[in-house]
Parts: C-alpha cells; sequence; structure tokens
C-alpha cells in the first residue's frame, strides 16, 4: 500500500449498496470475479474497484486460479459491526419497555 492509498474501515465498506450485495453474493461460496460481475449492470472494472475496497477492509481476500482472481468472503470482520449495533439495542429495549409502561397505564 502506497502512503497516499486510503485504508478503508469496515463501516465504510459497507456504507455502499453494491458491495453489500457482493458480501452477499460472497457469503455462499467464494466466487470468480466474472460471477461477481455478472449480478451487477456495472462495469467489471466498476466492480473490481468496489471489490478492492472490501479487501481493504478486509472483509475479502482474493488469490489468483489461473487467469482469474477469486474471492473469499471474512465474515469475521462484520463482528464488528455486530458489536456496535448491539450498544442501540439497549436504546430499543429501553424505548419499547417505555412504551409498554405507557400502555399498560391506560
Amino acid at each position: 500500500m502506497t502512503p497516499l492509498a486510503v485504508k478503508y474501515d469496515v463501516f465504510q465498506a459497507i456504507a455502499d449498496p453494491t458491495r453489500r450485495h457482493v458480501l452477499q453474493l460472497l457469503a455462499t461460496s467464494d466466487k470468480p470475479i466474472s460471477l461477481i460481475s455478472e449480478n451487477f449492470s456495472i462495469s467489471r472494472t466498476a466492480v473490481v474497484k468496489h471489490l478492492n475496497i472490501l479487501e481493504q477492509a478486509e472483509l475479502v481476500s482474493a488469490q489468483k486460479k489461473g487467469r482469474e482472481k477469486v474471492y473469499t468472503l471474512h465474515a469475521e470482520k462484520l463482528k464488528e459491526i455486530e458489536d456496535w449495533l448491539q450498544y442501540f439495542d439497549l436504546f430499543w429495549d429501553n424505548k419499547l419497555a417505555q412504551l409498554q409502561n405507557i400502555f399498560e397505564e391506560n
């Protein structure tokens, strides 16, 4: 990585719907770029750019097989998002408890 290269984190990587779709595609099995690309109406080059961002966030890795790269999902990196979201579970639990109290009082 060059000094000027951007390092994406997990949150930045999943911010884009195309990248989230790529992650869903890779959840079932490793896939070559050709198979991934055929699921999108954007160019293969654009898909590769999305894959590069996912690689920088360590959500996927690529391995050269023959003439093509095959991508693998690293779902364990999504744990960071789950952990962050769990904080807000407490918020919603409290709000729901307050709402239940309002209904029970009436």
